[in-house]
C-alpha cells in the first residue's frame, strides 16, 4: 500500500518577535492510501498546526511534506488551493456552513470553484445528502438543522469533489456522545469505501475508533498504536 501523505522532519516555528514558538518539532510520519488514522494529543500539542500543513492550509518552516508524491512544502498558495480543492475534503468542529445557504447550496459550493456545471453540481449534492441520510433536508438552512445534521451536511460537502483524503478536525467536538458516534461511524463507512480518513482529536474515545492512533505531544510525534 502506497503512502498518500509523508512528513519528513517537519518543523513549524512561529516568529513572534522576541519569542519563537516551536509548534511542530521534527514530525516524521507516513499515512497509507485507504487508512483510517487519528492524530491525538492534548490542547497545545501541535495537532491543529500539523493538520493545517497536511491539509495544505499552511507550509512548514522546514522539512518536506509529500501528498500523493508531490512535495507541497514549498508550493505557492495558488497551487495549494488547487490541491485542497481536488484531493482533500475538510470537516471542522464548528461545521463552517454558510448560514444563508441551504444544505444543497452549501454542498455545491466547493464544486463551483472546480468549474463543475450547475446541473451536475445539484445532482451530486442531492446524491450526497441522500447518502448521509438527509435527502429530506435539501432546502433546509443550517439554523433549521440539529448539530448532528449540520455535521452530516459538512461531511457531504467534504465529499463534493470526490477527494482521496477526508481530514476531520475535532468533528465530534460540538456534538453529544450519541451523535458523535454516528458521525464517526459515517467516517468509518467512507473509509471502507476507500477514502483515506484522518481525524484530529484530543478525545481518546474518538481516537480509538480509528485503525491507527498517532500521538502528538509538545509538537513531537510520540507513540503509534496499531489495531
Amino acid at each position: 500500500m502506497n503512502s498518500i501523505i509523508s512528513l519528513k522532519d517537519v518543523w513549524k516555528i512561529y516568529d513572534l518577535g522576541e519569542v519563537k514558538v516551536e509548534a511542530v518539532k521534527g514530525a516524521t510520519l507516513d499515512i497509507k492510501q485507504g487508512e483510517f488514522v487519528s492524530i491525538m494529543g492534548p490542547s497545545g500539542s501541535g495537532k491543529s498546526t500539523l493538520m493545517n500543513m497536511v491539509g495544505c492550509l499552511d507550509t512548514p518552516t522546514k522539512g518536506v511534506i509529500y501528498l500523493e508524491g508531490k512535495d507541497i512544502a514549498h508550493m505557492e498558495e495558488s497551487e495549494l488551493a488547487q490541491i485542497r480543492g481536488k484531493i482533500i475534503g475538510f470537516v471542522f468542529q464548528q461545521f463552517n456552513l454558510i448560514p444563508t445557504l441551504t444544505a444543497l447550496e452549501n454542498i455545491t459550493l466547493p464544486m463551483l470553484f472546480q468549474n463543475v456545471e450547475q446541473d451536475q453540481r445539484h445532482k451530486i449534492a442531492r446524491d450526497l445528502l441522500i447518502s448521509v441520510g438527509l435527502g429530506d433536508r435539501i432546502t433546509f438552512k443550517p439554523t433549521q438543522l440539529s448539530g448532528g445534521q449540520q455535521q452530516r451536511v459538512a461531511v457531504a460537502r467534504a465529499l463534493a469533489n470526490d477527494p482521496d483524503v477526508i481530514l476531520a478536525d475535532e468533528p465530534t467536538g460540538n456534538l453529544d456522545s450519541v451523535t458523535g458516534k454516528e458521525i464517526m461511524d459515517l467516517l468509518g463507512e467512507l473509509n471502507k469505501k476507500g477514502k483515506t480518513v484522518i481525524v484530529i482529536t484530543h478525545d481518546e474515545n474518538i481516537a480509538k475508533k480509528a485503525k491507527r492512533v498517532i500521538y502528538l505531544k509538545d509538537g513531537k510525534v510520540g507513540g503509534v498504536e496499531l489495531k
